[in-house]
């Protein structure tokens, strides 16, 4: 039975409105990465989606170049940092740490799956350089899916609209930052889908995550705080 999602006037972060759509679309994301992680490991080159794709970014003029540069720069260390920064000093102001710790959480492990999972992959672009799942595409959608979990929660949004806002979140940041990868030619299309899914998969899970250890070490924290007084 699903708990109501407020414990002592704390919202969960994974609402249970869109917990369970959440739980099934982690499911089929990380499928998707494992199925293509097979499709193309060990693989050098762009497959037969990857080549139409490419030719359609490809398109692209120069301004559209500084805007996928500008893009891409939000997935470096210091444009991550700034983004990550600014969403936990946002959390803290609205006196939700539970928001902030998934802040860093969720983008952290995120990233951090696409990096164990290149060298197991052992794809490869540009030579010997592994590209998949991107990074950039992992770090933004899950950046974008923390948000708008946020956002869910704290509008009281129901099943229908918090689910449409979450998934739009993530299309939204995941395409374009895939678009941006694609086009300075970091990745291939299909390395950035990868990065979408690792980012729908690990952010449901990190969000009930952090929420059941919030749920343990919250009350313990209050009553200390009473006994205290």
């Amino acid at each position: 039975m699903l708990r109501d999602c407020r414990t002592a006037g704390r919202p969960d972060l994974l609402n249970p409105s869109v917990r369970a759509w959440l739980g099934s679309i982690a499911v089929l994301a990380a499928l998707v990465v494992v199925a293509l992680g097979l499709l193309y490991a060990g693989v050098g080159e762009p497959g037969a989606v990857d080549a139409r794709l490419s030719v359609l970014v490809d398109r692209a003029g120069p301004t559209w170049r500084h805007v996928a540069l500008a893009t891409d720069f939000l997935g470096e260390p210091l444009g991550a940092a700034a983004l990550v920064a600014a969403a936990v000093a946002g959390c803290l102001a609205l006196r939700s740490p539970r928001a902030a710790v998934l802040v860093v959480a969720a983008t952290g492990i995120s990233v951090g799956a696409t990096k164990l999972l290149k060298p197991v992959v052992a794809r490869t672009i540009h030579g010997e350089n592994l590209s998949f799942p991107s990074g950039h595409t992992a770090f933004l959608t899950a950046f974008a899916l923390v948000v708008a979990l946020v956002a869910t929660g704290r509008l009281g949004l129901g099943r229908p609209a918090g689910t449409a806002l979450v998934l739009a979140a993530a299309l939204v940041a995941g395409g374009a930052m895939g678009w941006a990868q694609v086009l300075v030619g970091a990745h291939y299309p299909t390395d950035t889908l990868g990065g979408f899914c690792t980012a729908l998969a690990v952010v449901p899970a990190t969000a009930w995550l952090v929420d059941r250890t919030a749920d343990r070490v919250e009350p313990k924290a209050d009553a200390g705080r009473r006994q205290g007084r």
